[in-house]
């Protein structure tokens, strides 16, 4: 999370508009990367799961994937986004440092 802010400073040139900015941009798209990567892993998890379950029982077993993944995909935006906000707060500032 502090490679966030080392990054933000390296862009925005000393300016504490900017640096704010960019550490909000960072965290969201990288946040935003990590959800969809997670969630077509698992995504891909489920229907492999899924065939396995079907071949051994075939019966109508495929009316609860849709539930797990819609639970799996919630938690995983829960978690996304308490990243990101902490994120954001750890790497924010308020007034310039003069150092």
């Amino acid at each position: 999370m502090r490679r966030i802010g080392i990054a933000a400073s390296k862009m925005s040139k000393g300016s504490l508009w900017n640096y704010n900015l960019c550490v909000i941009l960072i965290a969201t798209f990288f946040s935003i990367l990590v959800f969809l990567i997670c969630g077509f892993s698992i995504l891909l998890i489920i229907f492999l799961v899924s065939l396995i379950f079907h071949f051994l029982k075939p019966a109508d077993f495929h009316a609860g994937w849709a539930h797990i993944f819609k639970v799996c995909m919630i938690i995983l935006a829960l978690v996304m986004g308490l990243f990101n906000v902490i994120a954001i707060l750890i790497n924010t500032k308020f007034t310039k440092n003069k150092i």
